[in-house]
């Protein structure tokens, strides 16, 4: 009795504490990564412009200097980018890295990525979805990309979502599929719930919200989206007839 009582506090307190120390753990060590990339740089610098070695000497002791200088880089590009001059920069700098054979594809395609998720434009994630999924009767959650369209829009009958199917823990990977829009299920948790939910395994519970689901792709009030339907082909035009001869 005593024993299972110890180690049930024990358990108690390695839940609590856990969390904290490898919170604390990760921004640590995140910390002194970009401490020593900033470090390096103002070695660098040093080592070119012998001048500020007292200068640089001064900033690598300040802790943190490198959150800090991330930051304000950061802050930086974003003011550039956001007009005309930076706008044409940044396009230079993409038809550079256009140009090189291996980093072409890695660059175009984080690029694209990014775009897709961090734009105040882009709908990726939109919505938090229920979908059966690998087989019918298992259901997962999965969210809202956006609608298929161009070739593959013409293949496909009806309307149909297009879906991202998250893998547990690990979000970042998972499974792209179009599924038809009666099949999907929209959820009222936001996406930030559903990827707790997903990250957790079904341990952290999003609250429940009020609303209820619908099977029939929606809730009340909140349709999904219809995409427009593709353009019917213009149909054959009509053999000309023979001409009568007498």
């Amino acid at each position: 009795m005593f024993k299972s009582k110890l180690q049930q506090y024990f358990i108690a307190g390695l839940l609590v504490w856990l969390p904290l120390v490898i919170t604390v753990w990760v921004l640590m060590w995140l910390l002194g990564m970009l401490d020593g990339i900033f470090v390096s740089i103002l070695a660098t610098i040093e080592a070119v412009v012998p001048g500020l070695t007292g200068m640089a000497q001064a900033v690598m002791k300040i802790p943190g200097i490198g959150v800090l200088a991330l930051g304000l880089l950061i802050l930086l590009t974003g003011t550039l980018a956001a007009n005309i001059v930076g706008q044409w920069w940044i396009r230079q700098w993409d038809a550079l890295m256009a140009r090189i054979p291996v980093v072409r594809s890695i660059y175009s395609s984080v690029k694209q990525v990014s775009d897709t998720l961090f734009s105040g434009s882009g709908k990726a994630f939109s919505k938090a979805l229920l979908v059966q999924y690998p087989r019918h009767g298992s259901w997962t959650v999965a969210f809202l990309t956006g609608h298929p369209g161009g070739e593959v829009a013409h293949h496909l009958p009806g309307a149909h979502v297009s879906v991202y199917v998250p893998t547990t823990p690990n979000p970042t990977s998972g499974f792209f599929l179009m599924m038809a829009r009666e099949d999907v299920i929209e959820l009222d948790m936001t996406v930030d719930e559903a990827l707790k939910y997903i990250i957790s395994m079904g341990v952290v519970v999003p609250p429940e919200h009020v609303g209820g689901l619908s099977r029939k792709g929606g809730i009340a009030g909140k349709p999904l989206p219809v995409a427009a339907p593709p353009a019917a082909p213009a149909p054959p035009a009509p053999p000309a007839s023979p001409e009568k001869t007498d």
